[in-house]
């Protein structure tokens, strides 16, 4: 079994803005917010419709992360 570091608090990782270049702040698995009931399903089985065919395979969790200085928001691939 394979777990998102961030998910699970092993690990921070500081993310910088592409417009800005402040600090960006990790908002989750980006799947958690397609319904009210998504942070409460197999996360393996939200990976086959997050958008991102390979997620899956390549073990990877989708965070977003936002930008409190200018408002942008960006997708990142953590690593499990």
């Amino acid at each position: 079994m394979n777990i998102c570091p961030l998910c699970n608090g092993l690990r921070n990782v500081a993310v910088h803005c592409s417009r800005c270049q402040k600090q960006m702040v990790d908002q989750g698995k980006i799947t958690d917010y397609f319904d009210d009931y998504s942070p409460y399903m197999d996360i393996d089985m939200m990976k086959l419709v997050d958008g991102y065919p390979k997620t899956l395979i390549r073990h990877e969790c989708v965070h977003l992360f936002y930008c409190l200085h200018c408002c942008h928001e960006e997708v990142r691939f953590i690593k499990e």
